[in-house]
């Protein structure tokens, strides 16, 4: 509890009086009976005045800095910043799931959204602290606005950041600078209005501090300082990923979707055979990884064994090198841009499409579209769309949301750099992707939609999926082993046209079947039968 007292030297109120009539040159005492009520002595009975004197206490409720109208005028601003930002921060969630037109990051919604929360959650501590100024929760802002302009610099001068992030990311990053210089200017205002005010009613400035203020102060300055440490991870993130830019891709990136994002596509060997005819090509599919991560290394050595002549792949949105999409994004959303992609590249065909879990069923939507090109049809452990509800679970879906939203802040990828040594390529495609802000949005979307937009375009494609058109199905035994459903699933998609060509089940392969020496053999084998058809 404070323990201040009056008067604030050792003399006595009358001394005080004596001092002042000296100073006025022999004026008597100030009679405060005959003055008109003020809203001190009208409204504020704790006043010491009980000889006269003009002075307050410094615990009377009228010494504030409120008095000012500079500070009042500072806080109304700070109420009208904070209500825009929270209007901002609504939209940024609401781009996760359904993207606002005008308002698509291609990188991941993540970052902005990360920002926007920095710039409110600064914003409304302010307001919850506003009549309490603290020294440390100035210095702790200062250093929050350093790192924010730091990452505004390296948002900016680094292409690909600049071009995933947009004007959206920018803006955002921006804003959170400028609020977090408003914390210092606005709390630097409040201490000066502070001091003037006690200077003028109490006679000179209080430096100490009751206990509520204490704990007030305390408090402000935990919530900035959590924040500066949320925006020093965020910019070692940001980092990290200006470093990434630097690999360029193995193909070429082509616009979409009416030139909103870009689609990565890869091609290796002739299109033309030596008899003057389109060469049969493989179009690779991943699963729940890139095809760079595992697939792309089988694709190149069957070239090599003679297995496969020619092959490509594109990574669907979000993956890899390819831009995200703005939400919703379906399974027939990806196979259109697929589709844009081949096309802006000269890719014509003939097909035989690839494609591993999840993956499957893209090719099967883009199979039912193509017939015509698709010469055969490989899954390696396909997902069933009977199955999607495992995809689309709430559960899955919020921790996805939650993963993405941690993502910024880097908990898992800056100390595998730092630690573990994981490289530009393990965080692009390899096996530090998953932690990435692309790639866990990218399944979010597919989450969001599994249930509802996807298993119609699944179960849709089926029924125009041509009949003719030879299909081998690859299967894990041990993934039929641990799941119940799983064996009778995969016999069902050997049913999927009324021309099975092989249905194999690798016994000892994971869900990753070519991660096996068994499985890879059995897929080259497969894909070269299908290619010589």
């Amino acid at each position: 509890m404070s323990t201040k007292n009056w008067p604030h030297n050792g003399h006595g109120a009358s001394d005080h009086g004596r001092d002042r009539d000296d100073l006025a040159g022999g004026r008597s005492s100030i009679d405060t009976h005959h003055h008109e009520p003020d809203e001190h002595t009208r409204l504020l009975p704790n006043r010491v005045d009980s000889t006269g004197i003009p002075y307050l206490s410094p615990d009377d409720p009228a010494v504030s800095p409120y008095n000012l109208w500079t500070v009042r005028l500072v806080r109304a601003v700070t109420v009208v910043l904070t209500f825009l930002t929270f209007i901002w921060w609504v939209l940024m969630l609401v781009s996760v799931f359904v993207t606002p037109p005008g308002l698509h990051a291609r990188g991941s919604p993540f970052f902005a959204f990360s920002y926007t929360t920095v710039a409110l959650i600064t914003l409304i501590t302010i307001l919850m602290f506003f009549a309490v100024p603290s020294q440390p929760a100035r210095v702790v802002s200062i250093v929050t606005a350093v790192l924010l302009l730091v990452d505004v610099v390296i948002m900016l001068a680094v292409q690909k950041t600049r071009h995933e992030e947009l004007w959206v990311g920018v803006a955002s990053v921006v804003w959170a600078t400028l609020m977090a210089v408003w914390a210092v200017a606005a709390d630097r205002t409040v201490q000066w209005g502070k001091t003037e005010e006690e200077e003028r009613l109490t006679g000179r400035p209080e430096t100490r501090r009751t206990l509520l203020e204490w704990v007030q102060v305390l408090l402000s300055s935990i919530m900035l300082t959590l924040v500066s440490i949320v925006v020093l991870l965020t910019t070692c993130t940001l980092t990290l990923r200006a470093l990434d830019a630097r690999v360029a891709p193995p193909g070429q990136r082509y616009w979409v979707d009416e030139d909103k994002y870009q689609i990565h596509l890869f091609c290796s060997g002739p299109k033309v055979d030596a008899h003057g005819n389109r060469t049969t090509t493989v179009l690779f599919e991943g699963g729940e990884d890139a095809v760079e991560h595992g697939l792309w290394q089988f694709a190149e050595t069957a070239v090599k064994n003679g297995s496969i002549a020619r092959y490509c792949f594109a990574d669907r949105p979000g993956i890899a090198w390819s831009d995200a999409a703005p939400s919703p994004l379906s399974v027939s959303m990806a196979s259109d841009v697929l589709s844009e992609a081949l096309s802006r590249a000269g890719e014509e065909g003939p097909w035989v499409l690839a494609s591993a879990g999840i993956g499957s069923l893209y090719s099967r939507v883009f199979s039912s579209r193509h017939g015509q090109e698709v010469r055969g049809l490989l899954m390696i452990d396909p997902l069933h769309e009977d199955l999607l509800g495992r995809v689309g679970a709430p559960g899955r879906g919020f921790r996805l949301w939650l993963q993405g939203v941690l993502s910024p802040c880097g908990l898992d990828r800056i100390p595998a750099a730092i630690l573990r040594g994981r490289s530009s390529r393990d965080r692009i495609y390899g096996r530090s992707a998953y932690q990435t802000g692309g790639v866990i949005f990218a399944k979010l979307q597919e989450s969001l939609v599994a249930n509802s937009l996807t298993r119609r375009d699944v179960v849709s494609s089926r029924t125009i999926q041509y009949k003719t058109t030879p299909v081998v199905v690859v299967t894990s035994g041990l993934q039929m082993r641990k799941d119940s459903e799983w064996e009778s699933k995969q016999r069902d998609l050997t049913h999927l046209t009324s021309n099975l060509e092989d249905w194999d089940i690798v016994d000892q392969a994971p869900h990753q079947v070519w991660r096996t020496l068994e499985g890879r053999e059995m897929i080259e084998k497969r894909l070269m039968k299908l290619v010589r058809l």
